[in-house]
């Protein structure tokens, strides 16, 4: 499964980037493809290109706020949730996905 998505929380500091780790560190465990966007305190980095979002079979927005940029992923089968579901069980969040994504 290749995923790409954006992290941002309410602060745009330590749980954006703890979240993008943790989304990161789960798809390598599993066998994923993944790059995720973070929209922080000091704006956004890694930004994802509009090949990244083609390519991808999925984007999951860990997000507490708005983002910016939101219509980029119209098309494609979006996953939002909040920050704190993704950082207490990124791998059972993402085997859900996977679930999610089989049954279509």
């Amino acid at each position: 499964m290749n995923i790409v998505g954006v992290s941002a929380c309410s602060a745009g500091i330590a749980h954006t980037y703890i979240a993008k780790e943790k989304i990161e560190q789960a798809a390598k465990l599993l066998g994923h493809k993944c790059k995720i966007e973070t929209q922080g305190s000091i704006g956004v980095e890694d930004e994802l290109t509009a090949a990244d979002i083609a390519e991808a079979d999925v984007v999951l927005l860990a997000v507490d706020i708005k983002i910016h940029g939101e219509e980029r992923f119209k098309g494609k089968p979006v996953v939002k949730m909040p920050i704190t579901k993704v950082t207490n069980n990124p791998v059972g969040v993402l085997q859900s996905i996977e679930k999610a994504l089989k049954k279509k």
